[in-house]
């Protein structure tokens, strides 16, 4: 299994903060493929070509691969100020 988590934007506009996936994603970027599909919502939250990834807490680009067991979790950039 795959955790997923969502945050900020992402979280707001899919209405979830969480969940699990089985292990079939090779890459984050698969994996981003796979969840933008599942509906309109879902597809303007993932296809932000600004959308940040972390795998396991660390920032990865989109073709990182996963492993079983992994935490993937997707986010917009982050302003400070």
């Amino acid at each position: 299994m795959i955790n997923v988590l969502f945050f900020a934007q992402v979280r707001e506009l899919i209405g979830e903060d969480q969940l699990q996936v089985p292990f079939e994603y090779s890459t984050a970027e698969d994996l981003r493929a796979f969840l933008s599909s599942r509906g309109e919502k879902w597809a303007l939250a993932l296809d932000n070509d600004k959308l940040l990834v972390a795998v396991n807490q660390t920032i990865c680009p989109l073709n990182t691969l996963l492993n079983d067991g992994d935490e993937v979790a997707f986010f917009p950039p982050v302003t400070g100020g």
